[in-house]
């Protein structure tokens, strides 16, 4: 009998390449669209594992499936700035990011139809102050589009990032020494 098979709930190209990185290739991807509006009051790391258990709601498993949803967000104190609009939208978070230590949570779940393990990462993240010119090329770049706080660790924002505590993966999207053990507990294997 063969193991379990992978559903990645996320139309994100990083956590598919992060899981490739330790040898796990998703059976399928059955992104969701969910509302990812905060709620009134709501705390960063609360709204994080929300909407991850959200996404792993939203997908139908068989029997021999295994969900892996997860969630990134970016925290500034007790305010999330989730995926950006518009640049508009993205200029506002570099600038507020500028020169700042800030929060990257990334909430993870993990099981089949009877059983669901998960795990919350916090890693903090120092910006350099970014100057003007530094943000209008990196709006210019597109690269924000689709991530949370308007940058991504793993591409031209490296150059932005002088120091960060905690895991580079779980920034990027996925932490993968946190998803490795919860995919083996259930019984998903690399290869």
């Amino acid at each position: 009998m063969t193991g379990p098979r992978l559903i990645l709930a996320s139309a994100s190209p990083r956590r598919k390449q992060l899981l490739q990185q330790i040898g796990i290739k998703p059976y399928a991807i059955r992104s969701t669209n969910i509302d990812e509006s905060p709620q009134a009051g709501e705390l960063p790391r609360a709204y994080c594992r929300r909407m991850a258990e959200a996404k792993a709601r939203r997908v139908e498993l068989a029997d021999d499936e295994v969900i892996l949803a997860a969630d990134t967000t970016v925290a500034l104190g007790r305010r999330i700035l989730g995926k950006p609009d518009n640049e508009e939208m993205a200029e506002q978070y570099l600038r507020m990011l500028s020169g700042r230590r800030h929060k990257v949570i990334t909430a993870i779940i993990v099981g089949d139809i009877d059983v669901r393990r998960k795990r919350d990462v916090v890693s903090t993240v120092k910006l350099k102050r970014l100057s003007d010119a530094e943000i209008q090329e990196y709006i210019a770049s597109g690269e924000w589009r689709g991530k949370a706080g308007a940058y991504g660790i793993q591409g031209l924002a490296a150059a932005f990032i002088p120091w960060i505590s905690g895991s580079f993966s779980a920034i990027a999207g996925l932490p993968l020494a946190e998803a490795a053990a919860l995919l083996r507990a259930a019984g998903i294997r690399p290869g």
